[in-house]
């Protein structure tokens, strides 16, 4: 029994074992270089990504509120490799700050928390989880303690989850009032289409559309991913959207398929919104942060799509994208990142004649936002691929019309980014940058995805035989 303890919680017992091990680090009398710690962290880190593919079987815990199963140790091992590339690609900014070690604790207490999220079966069990993966993201986006933009971003970062957490509890607490159980079978059972369920349930929707900056709870959005440093607005765009979307999906279609009709109305509009108004705020943004946060609330609608689809494709094609996502985001910010760090500049005119000395990074940028824009043959072509299909299966050809319109305004802005790199002048163009090794190695692992995820085939079978 106690070694299915261990083997069934192996990713959350790891990750806490990893957080002790920076704590004592961080009270033992050594003193260490930054360089050392980073590169100690990223080990580490590589190990514990290297753990989810060992030792592994299906079951529960305390009592079915816990359970894991292959789908599920994906997800997770997705996540890890998100937290390798964001940290190989944070090197040069921390390598500069005091409180290395902090960071990483505050980071993985969230994944830990997401890790939680993914596996719980029980609605209680979920929002502990999310509360223990979001109260540390606040002091994240205030990690830049010198800078009062961040601290702006914490507070809005603070209030805007305040404010989705109380309208996730008052849901839960109606739900159980009208089922009479907290764990997800038992509720998917007393599903009745009562009102007050109804009622309940867009409370929990509203809830998770604000995890994930769907319009029109996306208000949050821009203004913290600015203030954040890039590091932290990487880890908001990609690992925490994701982590939220998997559960989305999970109890969409696992807890609230008896409701099936009424959240697929619902989703329908939320897309809508979303894409149209993630898309015309991407067009007329300076701050590259702030133009990569409406391309991903944009995105997000897109998502949506895949959801309304009810269908083992459906939540397949949504997880596939979020892989594709994941590559195609983190290769954005890494450059993102550098230019940042080593540079100082984050605004889209300072990209202009980036080419000039930078041909190698410009690449990257214009390869992963051609896989953000859709453009074939990169994996984001084919991620919307799977997702329209899906959402099509249910006959809505109006809202993959729609779709299809938005991709060509989000060309746009996409294009806009890559004519400033290797088309626009710029007198005083941003400098060599030497990346180093570790973003280097980051960004390598971004384009490989990128383009072996779109290429071949198996990623999405794989997905696919997983979910159904």
């Amino acid at each position: 029994m106690l070694a299915d303890f261990f083997i069934l919680m192996k990713a959350e017992l790891v990750i806490t074992l990893l957080i002790f091990t920076l704590l004592f680090l961080k009270i033992g009398n050594k003193e260490w270089r930054n360089e050392s710690l980073l590169n100690i962290i990223n080990l580490l880190l590589f190990i514990n990504l290297l753990s989810g593919f060992f030792i592994a079987k299906e079951g529960t815990l305390f009592g079915d509120m816990f359970r894991t199963n292959e789908l599920l140790r994906f997800e997770k091992n997705m996540l890890n490799l998100g937290i390798l590339i964001i940290s190989l690609q944070s090197y040069h900014w921390l390598k500069q700050h005091k409180h290395v070690p902090e960071f990483y604790m505050l980071l993985l207490s969230t994944l830990l928390g997401m890790f939680f999220m993914i596996s719980a079966n029980n609605i209680l069990m979920f929002y502990l989880a999310l509360e223990l993966s979001t109260i540390p993201l606040a002091a994240l986006c205030n990690f830049d303690l010198h800078k009062k933009i961040a601290s702006e971003a914490a507070f809005k970062m603070s209030i805007s989850s305040a404010f989705s957490s109380g309208l996730l509890l008052f849901g839960i607490s109606l739900l159980y009032g009208t089922t009479g159980s907290l764990n997800f079978a038992e509720i998917s059972s007393q599903l009745n289409g009562s009102p007050l369920q109804l009622f309940s349930f867009i409370l929990l929707l509203s809830g998770f559309t604000f995890k994930i900056s769907a319009v029109p709870f996306h208000l949050w959005t821009a203004d913290v991913y600015e203030g954040s440093p890039v590091a932290v607005t990487s880890y908001l765009s990609v690992i925490s959207k994701a982590a939220i979307l998997f559960v989305l999906v999970s109890v969409l279609y696992n807890v609230f398929q008896p409701l099936g009709s009424n959240w697929y109305n619902m989703l329908f509009v939320l897309s809508v919104l979303t894409m149209i108004i993630g898309n015309l705020f991407a067009l007329r943004q300076q701050n590259m942060k702030r133009f990569l946060a409406f391309s991903s609330i944009a995105q997000v609608g897109f998502i949506l799509i895949g959801i309304t689809g009810q269908s083992a494709e459906g939540s397949a094609s949504v997880i596939y994208f979020v892989l594709v996502y994941l590559f195609s985001n983190l290769g954005a910010f890494g450059v993102v990142a550098l230019v940042s760090s080593l540079a100082g500049k984050e605004n889209i005119d300072d990209y202009k004649g980036f080419y000039t000395h930078n041909k190698l990074l410009s690449w990257v940028l214009a390869i992963s936002l051609f896989s953000l824009a859709g453009i074939p043959p990169t994996a984001g072509f084919f991620g919307k691929f799977f997702l329209l299909l899906a959402g099509a299966a249910k006959g809505n050809y109006i809202l993959i019309t729609i779709a299809a319109l938005n991709m060509v305004i989000s060309l746009y802005y996409y294009l806009r980014i890559i004519k400033a790199m290797f088309m626009d002048e710029n007198k005083n163009p941003v400098e060599k940058i030497n990346a180093g090794l570790q973003p280097k190695l980051a960004l390598a692992i971004c384009m490989i995805g990128i383009i072996v995820t779109g290429l071949i085939s198996g990623a999405y079978n794989y997905i696919y035989s997983l979910v159904k």
